[in-house]
């Protein structure tokens, strides 16, 4: 199944074989092999490749039919920024970076309000 979506999906965005291949950073006939089911991506290139092909790993590994990822908007960025071990890129935020986003985007919400003018 894995091997059949990602080669439906690839075509539906209308990318070639050598596009995902670059984006994934491997060879054309190691992304074909993927698509053949002859090799087996790791779990980070399925992460990387369902960017690429704006779906859900879920639903290259056939565990929904839902092509398109959920987009939803009842995530709190507050309650995100609580969390201890955030990083950006891979570089961890410590609690004073925390503190700085959280304030900067308050401010952000407070100025939104704002008449025009003040």
């Amino acid at each position: 199944m894995f091997a059949k979506r990602l080669k439906q999906l690839r075509k539906k965005r209308k990318l070639t074989m050598q596009e995902v291949a670059d984006y994934l950073g491997v060879a054309k006939s190691t992304y074909a092999g993927y698509e053949s089911g002859y090799r087996q991506p790791t779990i980070e290139s399925i992460q990387t490749i369902s960017r690429k092909l704006r779906t859900s790993a879920d639903y290259l590994l056939g565990l929904t039919e839902l092509q398109e990822p959920a987009t939803e908007l009842n995530h709190n960025a507050k309650e995100y920024l609580n969390y201890e071990q955030l990083h950006w890129d891979g570089v961890p935020l410590e609690r004073d970076d925390l503190e700085l986003i959280r304030n900067l985007l308050e401010r952000v919400l407070r100025d939104r309000n704002l008449p025009k003018g003040e």
